[in-house]
């Protein structure tokens, strides 16, 4: 157990865009070339959805920036009104910032490390971060808990995480968290793929121990919901972090509205961070040049940053925070039309 604690010694600090001012970093890689460049017109873009006033801004995660130091970015986004709804994945949600909430932390780690010993240890790693596996147990079974109490039947992902946001309001340990900030915000967020993390074996655990009445997830149920919102917010913009399943269900809005017989206009705004190639013909779910002939996004407003996120997130959302335009957005507060 020495061996274990010595690993799990060093905790990951959460980056606060708020105590520094990127904007003359920002400005001046506005003269620069390459992902610099990239990177300052991703910030120009994102600070327009900010100021546009009809614009619904919808950031999705994918990855793993929430356990690498960028779980209060997500949080501060949230609660300076930037954020109008959210599509995760599971883990960003449940495994990172459900988990920190409920006061356990990542570690740093390193990548060159025996991974038989961590399996030992029950120590999970991520690249160079540490999580402690009976902690993450913890989390699984506090999952399972939350659905106990939740009355049996089927439920959208949003629904599921508004209820362990009404489980963190209060609690002495917990930690600030896009959970709870959402929560209380009146912020819905989807997870279409919400088993796919601690979530899934919590709730697995809570049908196997009530299989005759219990809870379940219905992912069509939050597609519907999400396009509800589109067909609501004609003007939208999509701030996406890394792809996969969240980049495409946000996109995928605007073709389902049109199935629907409501033609809403293609999502205005876009941007992603990203380091999936192209050249496997997905790009974490195709770029957003690509997206655009299938009707999902406009090419007007559109930045591909190729960059690992957790380098230019920081400055890219520090820059619109400290141009204060967030302070006059009107709350959207999507949740209250289910």
């Amino acid at each position: 157990m020495g061996k274990k604690k010595d690993l799990l010694a060093e905790k990951i600090q959460h980056i606060d865009i708020k105590s520094f001012d990127s904007t003359p970093i920002i400005d001046g890689m506005k003269e620069m070339s390459f992902t610099s460049r990239d990177t300052a017109r991703a910030a120009e873009i994102l600070h327009r959805m900010v100021k546009d006033p009809e614009c619904t801004l919808i950031l999705t995660l994918a990855g793993s920036t929430g356990a690498g130091g960028c779980l209060q970015i997500y949080t501060d986004m949230i609660r300076s009104g930037m954020v109008d709804a959210v599509v995760a994945t599971g883990a960003s949600v449940v495994d990172m910032d459900f988990f920190e909430a409920l006061g356990f932390h990542h570690y740093k780690g390193s990548p060159h490390v025996d991974d038989e010993m961590l399996r030992d240890l029950y120590i999970d790693r991520i690249y160079d971060t540490y999580i402690d596996e009976e902690q993450l147990q913890e989390c699984d079974m506090t999952i399972r808990k939350i659905a106990d109490g939740m009355k049996p039947g089927v439920c959208s992902s949003r629904e599921f995480i508004r209820e362990m946001g009404r489980y963190l309001t209060g609690r002495e340990k917990t930690k600030d968290s896009l959970v709870l900030a959402a929560y209380e915000m009146g912020v819905p967020v989807f997870c279409p793929a919400f088993s796919d993390s601690s979530a899934g074996f919590g709730l697995v655990k809570h049908q196997w121990e009530h299989p005759e009445a219990h809870v379940s997830i219905d992912s069509v149920k939050d597609f519907r919901e999400l396009t509800m919102i589109k067909m609501q917010a004609p003007v939208s913009g999509l701030f996406m972090i890394g792809g996969g399943v969240p980049k495409n269900f946000a996109q995928d809005t605007v073709v389902c509205a049109e199935i629907l017989g409501r033609e809403v206009p293609m999502h205005k705004y876009a941007v992603q961070i990203t380091v999936a190639d192209v050249r496997d013909g997905a790009c974490s779910s195709s770029t957003l040049k690509e997206a655009s002939s299938w009707g999902k996004v406009d090419t007007t407003f559109e930045q591909m940053v190729y960059a690992e996120a957790t380098t230019v997130l920081p400055l890219i959302v520090s820059y619109v925070y400290h141009r204060d335009d967030w302070q006059q957005r009107r709350p959207r507060r999507w949740a209250s039309i289910f």
